[in-house]
């Protein structure tokens, strides 16, 4: 597929990247090994996947640490790594921070855990209550021109709150949760904006828990410390409505011999208001699975029946845990 480039910026990926929330995101998910995270991130690069995203909140730095180990063996100018930053628990407690002096301090935290010089986007994770969003935002401006960041973005931020962050023009990617099961984002205004002023949109939980995959039957049940017991997509009559437009798929996976999985990202790569898809992944199998989207190729007619598949789910309100996994 063609590469594409972030915002105003010069940094420029493949579409297909990897989310690395369970590359030593071990406050996340139980039962994580350093070397099968470190797998993950290798297997990517071996698949032609160069757009590795990754936060401090994942494992407080350690995701950051282990990207970081695997990247210094490779070409750094071959990848584009991505990381955020705003969770502050210098109190003892978690605390969302956008002081510019705060993030000029985790970008320099997470340069050191990355082992790199710059990095490639920066985004500031999630709003603040107090600080205004142009002065956090021109932090990070200044950062860029000190040569440390390429590219600037903002995660999980409301229309009101970009459009706030980009009144210089500084901000090059937005990164919210987005997928055919949630796509409030066409309602509200969002991606009409991005579009409209050049900047990228950066869509997670693309596979919504692994719901879009297919790999669920009515059956499936979850204990009650399972957070997918908790989540509106897996209790009825939703679940039943996901997996009869899941179905809806099946046969277009059938025809190009891939996964409903691969289609589903496929869709993503070829939707014009969204520039990459990060989905994420637990072993090195999956990823190069999911590389494999790259190269499938959706005529117009099975996108379109894709969309009208999920038309349903477009008023969806997002909102789903972090903890959420792919």
């Amino acid at each position: 597929m063609e590469t594409i480039k972030f915002g105003k910026s010069e940094v420029v990926a493949n579409p297909l990247g990897l989310g690395t929330n369970a590359v030593g995101g071990y406050n996340l998910f139980h039962q994580l090994a350093d070397e099968d995270g470190k797998q993950l991130v290798e297997a990517a690069i071996a698949c032609g996947i160069n757009l590795l995203d990754t936060a401090y909140v994942y494992g407080l730095g350690h995701s950051e640490e282990l990207v970081g180990q695997v990247i210094k063996n490779h070409r750094r100018e071959d990848l584009v790594v991505a990381t955020k930053g705003a969770h502050d628990f210098s109190t003892g407690e978690e605390v969302i921070n956008n002081d510019p002096a705060f993030l000029r301090q985790q970008v320099e935290n997470s340069l050191k855990r990355l082992q790199t010089d710059y990095l490639d986007i920066y985004y500031i994770h999630f709003p603040d209550h107090d600080t205004p969003k142009a002065e956090a935002v021109g932090a990070l401006q200044r950062l860029r021109e000190e040569g440390k960041i390429r590219a600037i973005g903002v995660s999980n931020f409301s229309l009101a709150q970009i459009k706030a962050a980009n009144v210089d023009g500084y901000v090059d990617v937005v990164e919210d949760e987005f997928s055919l099961l949630h796509q409030d984002h066409l309602n509200d205004g969002m991606l009409n904006y991005l579009h409209d002023n050049q900047i990228s949109f950066v869509p997670y939980f693309p596979l919504a828990s692994g719901l879009l995959t297919g790999k669920y039957d009515h059956l499936v049940t979850f204990p009650n410390d399972d957070i997918r017991s908790q989540i509106a997509d897996f209790k009825e009559p939703r679940f039943s409505q996901v997996r009869q437009a899941v179905d809806q798929i099946r046969p277009i996976a059938n025809a190009h011999q891939a996964t409903v999985a691969q289609v589903v990202l496929a869709w993503y790569l070829t939707n014009p208001l969204i520039s990459a898809v990060i989905p994420g992944a637990k072993r090195a199998a999956q990823v190069e699975a999911n590389a494999k989207a790259m190269e499938l190729q959706l005529s117009k007619t099975e996108y379109q029946t894709i969309e009208q598949a999920f038309q349903g789910f477009q008023n969806t309100t997002s909102g789903k845990s972090l903890k959420d996994p792919d």
